[in-house]
């Protein structure tokens, strides 16, 4: 059996990475080709075009480097064809996988969809579409399986997939000492900042994350490094005394931390499920923004308070996201022991609300189903 796998993001490749070494487990002589980075090739997956050539955030951004995502979906159907898979899954990625997959669907190639294109938030048109040109479609959220009803579309609810990565490391949390001395940082409580993946998300983010770091001299502020990014991208920023970098153990300093600056994305519903108190922090071109406020159908941005439906955490978004407003809410969920804790019981019944684990393992299962038929 083969398998072609497209995921254009961290978030795809870590989900990604953990579909893979699931179906290995279940169909041992499968061979799987894949876009996707580092943790889906160390899983098994032959990557042939790495996530960092792929993410572009934004409607203006995404104009600029128009002739580039041409090339990819060039190189895509090409290699697809040569490769000729029993059927391809698409991670998310909805700008290109939505592409490929209408594509794929005239080819005759068989399309499974893991992951939904978040397509509740603005132009849910595109749900017919979905509904013509995916054969199964493996939903992570629980309100989708009843959004999908309205295209008459019976899609999978499987649970998140991120309860199954998180538990592996919440049962290896290091001593917070151990901790320190490992990664060479002062023995001070730690705020943690994730500005994003992207270069051009964190040069936009990580500068006003940093502007408050000299009103929390009892704290230290330690940069989650992104896996796709080197390392000498971050120095201009280490600059200030109390600022330190961490890469790729996110997880692992997220347990250690008090709180959390985060950009949206996958990145604060991660920090919510391991019990992170957490501001939610989005800035973009104006341009962007504009296009986003007329077209978003959604109240919030951030993961976990779409699920909970009401504001769990502080989304400070555009002009909201300045010094005061962030030094404010972060003295809040620092040092107002009603407030955390108010946070942490809703994240409590976040979790709850997504279901068990084991999401990869089912969602592998339900695919090799479908696929021998």
């Amino acid at each position: 059996m083969k398998l072609y796998i497209i995921a254009g993001e961290a978030s795809g490749d870590l989900h990604g990475s953990n579909l893979v070494k699931a179906l290995k487990k279940q169909e041992t002589s499968i061979e799987l080709r894949a876009w996707g980075g580092d943790l889906m090739q160390k899983a098994g997956a032959n990557v042939v075009k790495h996530i960092r050539d792929l993410a572009f955030m934004g409607f203006v951004e995404v104009l600029l480097n128009l002739p580039t995502i041409l090339r990819n979906i060039k190189f895509c159907k090409r290699d697809i064809e040569e490769f000729q898979p029993d059927a391809i899954v698409l991670i998310d990625y909805p700008g290109f996988n939505l592409r490929m997959a209408k594509w794929a669907k005239k080819k005759g190639i068989k399309v499974l969809y893991y992951i939904s294109p978040q397509i509740w938030a603005w132009n849910q048109k595109r749900g017919w579409g979905i509904k013509k040109n995916v054969d199964e479609l493996f939903a992570i959220l629980p309100f989708e399986k009843e959004f999908y009803k309205k295209f008459d579309f019976d899609v999978h609810f499987v649970g998140h997939p991120l309860l199954d990565a998180i538990k592996d490391y919440k049962n290896l949390k290091p001593d917070f000492n151990e901790f320190c001395a490992k990664n060479k940082l002062p023995q001070k409580p730690i705020i943690a900042l994730l500005p994003g993946s992207r270069k051009q998300e964190v040069n936009k983010m990580l500068p006003i994350f940093l502007n408050v770091v000299d009103k929390f001299k009892d704290y230290q502020f330690v940069l989650a490094g992104a896996p796709a990014l080197e390392l000498d991208f971050y120095q201009p920023f280490l600059t200030k005394q109390n600022v330190s970098i961490i890469e790729g153990k996110t997880y692992d300093l997220l347990m250690q931390s008090k709180a959390a600056l985060v950009s949206s994305g996958t990145a604060t519903l991660e920090t919510a499920l391991l019990r992170v108190p957490e501001i939610v922090c989005y800035k973009a071109s104006p341009i962007s923004v504009a296009i986003a406020r007329m077209l978003i159908k959604v109240k919030f941005i951030s993961l976990v308070n779409l699920i909970m439906d009401k504001e769990i955490v502080k989304e400070l978004i555009q002009s909201d996201l300045n010094n005061k407003g962030l030094s404010n809410e972060l003295d809040s969920i620092l040092h107002d022991e009603n407030y955390r804790n108010q946070m942490l019981e809703n994240y409590d019944q976040l979790i709850e609300k997504l279901g068990g684990d084991g999401a990869s393992d089912l969602t592998a299962k339900l695919m090799l189903k479908t696929l021998k038929g």
